[in-house]
């Protein structure tokens, strides 16, 4: 009987005994083999991974740092809040004049579009004109957009922003070992030019700009093509620009030139072929003529086939205009210099490309002729070098783009071009002393850019550390002073000559290849 107790006892104390070895061996194992770390939950297995510090907030995107993502203003959030250093007037490029120079390496160029041809990109549904975030809500961005940042088929580029709030700064991307820069390159022939016929394209082009219905008879300005030094630019088709622009709308604003630059994108898209299907909208933005006025304000169009609309805005001085009397509107004008235009202060929500330019309405004849006033803060100007038109010119050019970059915060998917100055050719005089442009052998003064300093210091001063981009056309524009209208305008006055406005096809389509590049 007592040996049957000791034995049960001693079976008790070795099963005991085996259980604690187990157990310890057990967790032994647990601590020592990774494997076993995958039978955690989810929450533990992400305590394991990122040891440390307390996690920051969860609704902070990632930030990619071994990637290139787009410098699309998504990506830009971070600046909303931001205040642009205060700017001092410089001088200012004489408007009347070609203007001397060099490229600036601080030019704020993007690289083209790695975009497979014929892919269409598909645009997020918050970035959509009539979603985007309402004045005042902040746009948060969730982790999974900044994935289809990345994803998408745009432009990779090394960002210079900073995802934590710090200054945004404009910079040069590299396109392999060296900067991109598309205002340095070269002028090619190239017999597959024009986009288009000047002969045709009349549903869009100005007669007055369509030096083929002149008595003009050299052409061979249309034959060359403008390759930038170190980028890669993908071939511009319209079906190309359509679909890159799909279920967007693109808007300039600007004088004369930026009227050609639409005329020139318009011909370019269609080939110059009549294309009924594409439909007026100006309407939509109040662009309408007027009872007693020539033209209206601007115009509209809509292509079906893309949901895609293009528009252009008159905005000779990108000044908001108001009468000082309203019951008199034949009186002089306020010309509110730190003012943006209230069509853009309107429609700029609508907008999802914008480009803007202003630079030969600022003399004194104009400002006289169209009894413009300078207003400053909501009064008359009392500065006497905001008086100068260098000054008032200069403020005006600042002003806008900050208050453009100072909105695209509420807009993530609006992407801003400020285009810099077109050149002027008058030799031997001005446009009313005798001026002329009569050269026609293109290229006669050189092919090619090659310093890196902007020819349009003010613009480029401008758009330093904001959001606005750079569209920089002058020193490449400046080696073609054959393609003016010169002599051979519809409406010429003995002894003018226009060596201001381009023929069309011409100079802007190369204006529109570079937008196209960087959208």
């Amino acid at each position: 009987m007592k040996g049957g107790f000791y034995a049960l006892r001693g079976k008790q104390l070795s099963l005991i005994l085996l259980v604690l070895v187990c157990t310890t061996i057990l967790i032994w194992a647990w601590e020592k083999t990774p494997l076993l770390t995958t039978l955690l939950p989810p929450q533990n297995r992400l305590l394991q991974l990122y040891p440390g510090p307390a996690l920051e907030s969860s609704s902070k995107p990632p930030i990619h740092k071994n990637k290139d993502i787009s410098t699309s203003p998504e990506d830009k959030e971070v600046v909303n809040g931001q205040e642009e250093k205060a700017f001092s007037l410089v001088d200012q490029l004489n408007p009347e004049k070609s203007s001397p120079g060099i490229w600036n390496s601080d030019s704020n160029v993007i690289t083209p579009s790695d975009e497979k041809k014929g892919d269409p990109i598909n645009v997020p549904k918050e970035e959509s004109r009539d979603n985007r975030v309402p004045e005042g809500k902040s746009s948060s961005k969730k982790a999974e957009d900044v994935d289809l940042v990345v994803a998408a088929p745009i432009s990779s580029a090394n960002k210079s922003s900073s995802l934590e709030g710090k200054e945004y700064k404009n910079s040069t991307i590299s396109a392999g070992n060296q900067a991109c820069n598309y205002a340095i390159g070269k002028w090619v022939e190239d017999d597959s030019r024009p986009f288009y016929s000047g002969f045709e394209c009349k549903q869009w082009l100005s007669p007055m700009w369509a030096c083929r219905l002149t008595e003009r008879t050299d052409f061979a300005y249309e034959k060359f093509q403008w390759r930038p030094k170190n980028c890669k630019m993908d071939k511009f088709t319209g079906s190309n620009f359509l679909r890159r622009m799909q279920d967007k709308t693109l808007a300039f604003i600007g004088d004369s030139l930026g009227r050609q630059q639409f005329q020139s994108l318009m011909c370019m898209i269609t080939g110059g072929k009549e294309s009924p299907d594409v439909t007026s909208v100006g309407w939509k933005y109040g662009l309408v003529k007027a009872r007693g006025a020539l033209r209206p304000d601007g115009w509209a169009y809509w292509f079906p086939g893309t949901n895609t609309t293009i528009l252009y805005y008159w905005s000779a001085s990108l000044c908001d205009l108001e009468p000082l009397n309203s019951v008199n509107p034949t009186m002089d004008y306020a010309m509110h210099l730190d003012r943006p235009p209230a069509f853009l202060r309107r429609f700029l929500n609508k907008f999802d490309v914008l480009v803007l330019n202003t630079g030969h309405h600022w003399n004194r004849g104009k400002l006289k002729a169209n009894r413009w006033v300078m207003h400053v803060g909501g009064v008359p100007n009392t500065d006497t070098k905001i008086a100068e038109i260098g000054g008032a010119k200069n403020l005006t050019i600042h002003s806008i783009v900050k208050w453009v970059d100072s909105q695209l915060p509420k807009y993530p998917g609006l992407k801003a071009f400020y285009r810099t100055i077109s050149p002027r050719h008058f030799f031997n005089g001005d446009w009313n002393t005798g001026g002329s442009c009569d050269n026609t052998t293109p290229l006669s003064d050189g092919k090619e850019v090659l310093k890196d300093e902007s020819l349009d210091p003010v613009a480029v001063a401008a758009v330093k550390g904001t959001r606005v981009k750079l569209l920089d056309i002058t020193a490449s524009s400046q080696l073609r002073d054959e393609g003016h209208i010169s002599r051979y305008s519809i409406r010429a006055t003995p002894g003018v000559q226009d060596c201001l406005h381009w023929c069309l096809p011409g100079i802007p389509d190369m204006w529109n290849e570079i937008l196209f590049a960087q959208l």
